[in-house]
Formats: C-alpha cells, structure tokens, sequence
C-alpha cells in the first residue's frame, strides 16, 4: 500500500535533528523557519506538487546564483575570453560544482522518498520522471542537428540564444523561439528506470544524484533570498559558492599563441613582439633547457622554459596571452549589486575589453 504523502509532513521539520544540525552549519538566519529548509530538501522526482518540492525555490535560487557568479568574473575578469567566461561559470555554479557544494555541507540522501523520512535528508527518486529547473534562454529549431550533426556553435550564436553556460536549449515538441520563462519543465533527456528495462546504468544514476544535490543548493539559496533579501543570499552566495578556489589559466587552450600574440600587438598598435633566448643549459646533453622571451619593443610580455627553443617560445606567448586574458583592477572590484546597499556610492562604469583576438 503507498502512503498518504509522498514527502513528510511540513510540521515534521520542527523534530529533525539532522535539518536542525544543517540549519546551523550554514549559519542560515533564524528567519529562515526549518519548514522551508526542509521544501528545499525534497526535489521535484520526490514530490510532484509545486506546493512542497524545491522547483520554485530552486528556479529563483538558479537565476540569483547565475547573476552573482557571472557579475564577478565579468567585472574581475573583463578581458576572459567568452569560451573562458562559460568554462569559469560552469566551474562554479554548473551542477556538479553545485553537487561537490551540497556534498561538502554533509547534505545526506535518502534511499527513497516517503512520508516516513526524515525531512533533514535529501529526497529524489531514480524511478519517477524528473522534471529540470527551466533555463533563460531561446530555443532553436535547429537544436537537435547541432548536437546529432556537430554544426559549427558560435560564440555571438551562443551569447544571443544560449543559457547562462552556453549551452543550448532542449528543443520539445511544441517549442517556439520566444524565451523561456517558466519555473521548470516537465522533459530531462534523463530516462527512467523503466525506459533502460528496469535496469540503470551507474553513471546514469550518478548523473540524476547531482543534479538533485545541485538543486538543492539551488534551492537553499532561493529560500535564503525569501526569507532574508537580496544582501543575505549574495553573502551566502560568496561564502558558499564564489569562496571556491577556481584556477582560470588550466582553462586556456592556444593552438596558434604566436599568431595570436601577433594580432593582438597589432590590434593594440604596439610593436609586433620578438622571441629572444635569454638563457639556457645542457644544449647538447639529454635535458636541455631554454628560456625564451617574448618583447615588444623595450617591454617583456612573456617568458617560457621548456626542452626545445620552438616549444619555449610557444610558451612565452601563452604566458604572455595569459596574462593579458587575466587581467584584473584588483580584487575588491565592484560589482553592479553593491549599488543597491542603501547609501551606497553611484555606479562608476566597468571596464569593458574589446573581446578576444581570434
């Protein structure tokens, strides 16, 4: 016989150990009632009803998380590359890097939803159709031959049409090309136990545990905004989120760095840059080493060491791209948000790059 509920009960939360211990492990504030701590724990597989699954909390949390994520890396960053930006963004609020987020909270699953679990667990299903947080974005009509022919994605293409990441919309049967705007959607790509023949592969199951842990995250941050506005969620999307030590040079992937460099010196009218050996050793044993420079004109751009003089001076001009690409006015930048603190000094225009080379 199943039971009543699908999700326990709302006044459940007030005798939860386990939602008290999270509760002050985030040190949320006492605004913050255990009752919407424990909507947020119960995803939309686990309880279909808008009224006590987190499709709401997490749709709002999504969207809070996007903007303060993304004005930080703009602002911080104004020269990232667009394919760079997408890749940052991902690596902090993309689902796994949420999931690692929730994990590292000591966020515990249950083994399956019901009435009976405790509401300090986080509650989905691996059976029931999953239903994604809706993303901003346009839906194109030729969203499937993108991904079943491997059309060429550009990057204007992506900015225009695209999500937050970059990334293109699921198409549905009736999709048209106004944006999309509703809390969620019924449709994942994810299949269901029944549609693999009873059977689910690990990986698969892996895939639908992150997500359920990200919106979770997701949902927490919407509920902190509820609850506490908009300074409480930024604090806690700074202290939960963006505090992630994120190594943005292993994003960067050069195939021409020294036709790069070059059109970039032109572009910026300095003088086209010259390699110079500036040191080395062992030329004729087995491990040589050379160190190369790359000038432009009086000023040093670069310096790279490595076993052979081309490879040496392939990476002087990454490091020299690198440290164009990452330039940054300091670490306390400003951000458009902290224009809406009351009494807050006028908004002083950002930096604002001229896009990549290539």
């Amino acid at each position: 016989m199943s039971p009543a509920y699908p999700s326990p009960l709302p006044e459940r939360a007030r005798q939860s150990a386990k939602l008290a211990a999270l509760h002050a492990r985030l040190a949320l504030s006492p605004r913050l009632p255990l009752e919407t701590l424990a909507r947020a724990l119960v995803d939309a597989s686990a309880d279909p009803s808008p009224r006590f699954n987190n499709a709401g909390l997490a749709y709002v949390g999504s969207t809070l998380i996007n903007y303060h994520v993304s004005e930080m890396l703009l602002c911080k960053y104004p020269r990232l590359p667009m394919v760079i930006l997408y890749g940052a963004m991902k690596a902090y609020a993309g689902p796994q890097a949420l999931a690692d987020v929730a994990r590292q909270w000591g966020m515990e699953a249950a083994a399956a939803p019901g009435a009976e679990v405790d509401p300090g667990l986080l509650q989905y299903s691996l059976q029931a159709d999953r239903q994604q947080i809706r993303r901003w974005g346009y839906q194109r009509a030729e969203a499937k031959n993108l991904k079943k022919y491997k059309w060429r994605h550009g990057i204007s293409s992506r900015v225009v049409f695209d999500d937050d990441f970059g990334d293109t919309l699921d198409i549905a049967e009736d999709a048209t090309n106004e944006p999309t705007a509703d809390a969620t959607e019924s449709t994942s790509g994810l299949a269901s136990a029944s549609e693999l023949g009873g059977s689910m592969e690990a990986a698969e199951k892996t895939k639908i545990a992150d997500e359920a842990h990200a919106n979770a995250v997701r949902a927490i941050s919407g509920a902190v905004f509820a609850h506490g506005g908009r300074e409480a969620v930024k604090s806690f999307v700074r202290a939960h989120v963006l505090s992630r030590q994120l190594d943005l040079e292993r994003l960067f992937r050069f195939k021409l760095p020294t036709r790069e460099l070059s059109y970039l010196c032109a572009r910026e009218n300095f003088e086209p840059p010259v390699a110079r050996l500036e040191a080395e050793t062992g030329r004729r044993s087995r491990t040589p080493v050379f160190v190369v420079g790359i000038y432009s004109g009086p000023d040093k751009l670069g310096e790279g060491a490595a076993a052979s003089l081309d490879h040496a001076r392939a990476k002087a001009a990454m490091n020299a791209l690198k440290a164009w690409y990452l330039y940054s006015p300091g670490d306390n930048v400003r951000v458009p948000s902290d224009t809406l603190q009351e009494g807050a000094l006028p908004w002083e225009p950002a930096y604002v790059d001229i896009g990549e080379i290539l």
